[in-house]
């Protein structure tokens, strides 16, 4: 089962989060959206208050926040959200209306092709760090993506209660499986909706190279670069992503 939060009112639009978070880091952005749409944060499998899913790979997990939603959705992605959303228009793409993509990718691992990624070594070094010490680690987090933001410090204290509100991950690992196996390259061509790409310039995690990789690959994309931002654009550059994401999903929907 998936836990979702849903609240607004209007077309729906499905929010998707990084790995190791929840639906709740959506929270501000749906909240300022909720007078135009109705938004639904879900909190991937393995993350917050959904279970651990029993099979770990991208097409099952893509599939199982597919069928909470019978209906055409736009999709909102963050992150390892990004990668599941566009498995999603891909798999279903009757049942996507649009995309909205932030600090994301078709491939997280580097290649001898790709270079616009992070070395496995570095994922995995994260990934013990979380296991290490969890907290520390995304108060960490958080701060170095909020760098460049007008008001870092009272953003910070606003996110940071959040963090922890659906309860430790217990999927984590398969979920990083998931992350770090996946490839999309030869596939994202395929996307026919709309697509909003929203990254920040200054992303050390998803390179700004992979965003503009994906607006030549997409056929229909909107590229919209943060030039301050970090890996987290919709924190540290709240009101200008929420605006420009609002328009977006207004103008097709």
């Amino acid at each position: 089962m998936l836990h979702i939060e849903t609240l607004g009112q209007g077309p729906d639009v499905v929010f998707l989060h990084g790995w190791s978070l929840h639906g709740g880091i959506w929270q501000r952005v749906a909240t300022a959206l909720a007078d135009r749409f109705t938004c639904h944060l879900v909190d991937l499998p393995g993350h917050g208050a959904s279970r651990t899913p029993a099979v770990a790979d991208l097409a099952h997990v893509a599939d199982s926040v597919a069928d909470a939603f019978p209906l055409p959705v736009a999709v909102v992605g963050w992150s390892l959200g990004g990668l599941v959303a566009m498995q999603w228009a891909l798999q279903r793409p009757e049942a996507v209306r649009a995309l909205a993509l932030t600090a994301t990718s078709p491939c997280f691992v580097r290649q001898p092709d790709w270079p616009h990624a992070q070395p496995a070594e570095q994922i995995a070094a994260v990934a013990d760090s979380l296991g290490s010490d969890f907290e520390a680690t995304l108060n960490r987090f958080l701060a170095l993506q909020l760098l460049g933001a007008s008001d870092a410090r009272a953003t910070v204290n606003a996110v940071r209660d959040s963090l922890f509100a659906h309860g430790r991950p217990q999927g984590l690992a398969p979920m990083l499986d998931v992350l770090v196996a996946a490839d999309l390259r030869a596939r994202v061509s395929q996307i026919a909706c709309p697509v909003w790409l929203g990254f920040g310039a200054r992303d050390a995690i998803t390179p700004l190279a992979a965003g503009e990789w994906l607006a030549t690959a997409l056929p229909d994309a909107l590229w919209q670069p943060f030039e301050r931002a970090s890996h987290a654009p919709f924190l540290s550059h709240e009101s200008e992503f929420t605006a420009r994401l609002g328009d977006f999903l207004a103008a097709r929907l």
